[in-house]
């Protein structure tokens, strides 16, 4: 299906140059408002935004009725971007979007979100017959899913959410999305004259090192790992250092595998902690859960059928990152996606491939027009 490419570039120079760095999407969320208002659609506005100690931002919901039979669609992609992404100046050439080099290009996600808007356009300015949709507009995505995890489901009706939050090159399927727990630990030691009467002190540095060390932190098992992230405390040399923090994390594929690891390392902690007469604080997020798509559902079997027509050959891949469509899932929605064409992503060299664009627009459109589960 062919589709406006100056109406598109349009948009996107537009919203690449709305600043919405995560916790200050506010400026985005009142463009995609007033957008879909002038043109005569009803938008639910949450509050996520100062519920995660943000600005005025919110998660929003369109819902567009449909006249064909079948499951409906909720289409997502998050408003919020990383830094650096204050002043951002887009550059169009030969097929590739950029930024002038000294921020990122803002494309994850302004890409999904422009691809979203052109299907809308395409949809009425043909009157093609399509799925019921919704559009959801997340913030947050990129500092920890928090406008997915501060979402009312409630207000979503439907069981399938396909999210505009890719990059690379089309063709590969999900299979499974690692989950997330995340520690921070924290040793309480006893603080004493370092050169005088050590022995007075318990080094809460020496508690930590002993702790990590009883215990495997990288690569766990082909589909688990486990990083130290930042360890911190202590001051002068002379002085028995009384507390430390160090924070890691865990991830893996199943609950309980991630289970397993945390488990492995909060007994490490406890028994070094007892050993040296401290004590030790446990918090554990659970950051998000695994995403495992239905390969017998109709996302997923839809997403196979609309590549498989567009002439690619499907590869099925395994992730450790993660994103709403981790929250999604741990909602119990049926959830899928694909690249926009972005690539090199959360960096200063981040460019938007139209080329690419254009056939995940096409795929997208035969999902929502056709019949291929």
């Amino acid at each position: 299906m062919q589709f406006n490419q100056e109406r598109v570039l349009e948009r996107l120079m537009e919203m690449i140059r709305i600043d919405s760095v995560s916790y200050h999407e506010g400026p985005m969320t009142d463009y995609l408002q007033k957008y879909f208002e002038d043109r005569g659609y009803e938008v639910y506005r949450d509050q996520a935004g100062a519920a995660i100690g943000g600005d005025n931002a919110g998660n929003l919901l369109i819902h567009i009725g449909g006249d064909m039979e079948g499951e409906g669609i909720c289409l997502n992609a998050h408003q919020d971007t990383v830094e650096p992404g204050l002043g951002i100046e887009p550059v169009f050439e030969n097929g590739i979007l950029r930024s002038r080099g000294n921020t990122i290009l803002a494309a994850d996600d302004k890409s999904g979100i422009a691809m979203m808007m052109e299907l809308l356009d395409v949809l009425q300015e043909t009157k093609t017959p399509h799925r019921d949709l919704w559009f959801l507009f997340t913030i947050c995505e990129e500092n920890g899913m928090h406008g997915a995890k501060n979402f009312d489901y409630d207000k979503l009706p439907v069981k399938n959410i396909f999210a505009l939050d890719g990059a690379g090159n089309l063709g590969g399927m999900l299979k499974s999305g690692a989950g997330k727990d995340a520690l921070k630990i924290t040793f309480h030691g006893k603080m004493a004259h370092g050169g005088i009467e050590p022995e007075k002190g318990i080094n809460a540095i020496a508690v930590a090192a002993s702790a990590i060390s009883r215990v495997k932190f990288g690569r766990i098992d082909p589909e688990t790992t486990s990083n130290i992230g930042r360890i911190e405390g202590g001051g002068a040399t002379n002085i028995v250092t009384d507390e430390v923090t160090f924070t890691c994390e865990v991830r893996s594929h199943t609950q309980a595998q991630i289970q397993q690891q945390v488990d492995l390392i909060v007994k490490a902690c406890q028994d070094a902690a007892a050993e040296f007469g401290a004590t030790v604080d446990i918090d554990i997020d659970h950051f998000c859960p695994p995403h495992k798509p239905d390969p017998d559902g109709f996302m997923y079997k839809s997403m196979i059928r609309a590549l498989e027509n567009e002439g690619f050959q499907v590869e099925y891949r395994v992730s450790n990152g993660s994103g709403d469509a981790n929250i999604f899932s741990g909602k119990g929605f049926n959830c899928s996606g694909i690249s926009t064409g972005m690539f090199d992503v959360h960096t200063t060299e981040e460019y938007l491939d139209m080329a690419v664009f254009a056939k995940a627009f096409n795929v997208v459109w035969s999902i929502l027009t056709q019949n291929l589960a």
